[in-house]
């Protein structure tokens, strides 16, 4: 039997539900994630589109010590280089924010685009070659759903510097880092941005589209 390509009311709701308690992650739980569950979950970047099916996806599981402790430091450093940008108000809510779960989250995943990859022919990309590094983006969201189904929760750790983190992880030059996620049992469940809570940012309504 053909499986159905329509969707029920309630399969649209559950979808809706789904997006609403995505939440960017940075409060975890520390209890460990059965490794099976991760794997079962990344099998979704095999569904994800890429361009000329390129799937120009990397991904590295940080595990040693070392390797963790070297992104914190990371981490830590580029976060103090940003608070400097901040000053009045903006920088008292930004000293007070909680930004990555990098500490606590147990599972840590560098996702990578493979620039030079010869897998899609150049099919797309030969115009505009960032669509790879879109693609890789397309991934890590369907990555992001598949998590939250699970009840685990992803942070994306934007506040790095990305040259230095290839060095330290010894990653090969023509890749390109696009996310660097914690994962982990969320302290708390939210629909609402923390950034929004805590007074940094207020979320637009549906956006305007303009007539050319």
């Amino acid at each position: 039997m053909a499986q159905s390509t329509s969707f029920e009311v309630h399969e649209r709701e559950t979808f809706e539900k789904v997006m609403r308690l995505r939440r960017d992650v940075r409060r975890f739980r520390t209890t460990a994630v059965d490794p099976n569950l991760v794997e079962t979950c990344l099998e979704s970047f095999s569904l994800a589109p890429s361009v000329g099916l390129s799937q120009p996806w990397r991904i590295v599981d940080i595990k040693s010590d070392s390797a963790r402790a070297a992104v914190l430091e990371n981490f830590e450093t580029a976060n103090a280089r940003a608070l400097r940008g901040y000053t009045g108000d903006d920088a008292k809510i930004y000293a007070g924010l909680k930004l990555a779960g990098l500490r606590e989250a147990p599972v840590h995943l560098a996702v990578f685009c493979d620039d030079q990859t010869s897998k899609g022919k150049g099919l797309g990309a030969k115009t505009m070659p960032e669509m790879r590094r879109y693609s890789v983006v397309c991934a890590i969201m369907q990555f992001w759903f598949a998590l939250r189904t699970h009840g685990l929760g992803l942070g994306w750790v934007s506040i790095l510097d990305p040259e230095q983190l290839k060095t330290d992880l010894d990653i090969a030059e023509d890749w390109h880092l696009i996310g660097y996620l914690c994962i982990g049992w969320p302290e708390d469940e939210g629909l609402d941005p923390e950034l929004e809570t805590l007074g940094w940012e207020q979320r637009l309504p549906c956006p305007q589209v303009e007539t050319r």
